[in-house]
């Protein structure tokens, strides 16, 4: 399934705890959200939403624990 395909199935409640994983992760890194990489970071991080870390401080541990740069 792709990352749009998946986001389609996502609440409200949902995209603000990935917006808000996403957002920090990115701000923490200075990446900017719409970059490749910010891209990427977005699909991971709906993936690990998915496989359980389903609250904001949950997810950006999840983050943290994948060692992505």
């Amino acid at each position: 399934m792709t990352a749009a395909a998946t986001t389609l199935s996502l609440q409200s409640d949902d995209i603000d705890v990935l917006a808000g994983a996403l957002y920090a992760w990115c701000a923490e890194r200075n990446i900017k959200m719409r970059s490749q990489q910010g891209l990427s970071i977005a699909s991971i991080a709906i993936d690990l939403y998915h496989a359980g870390h389903q609250t904001q401080d949950d997810l950006l541990v999840a983050l943290h624990e994948s060692d992505l740069h």
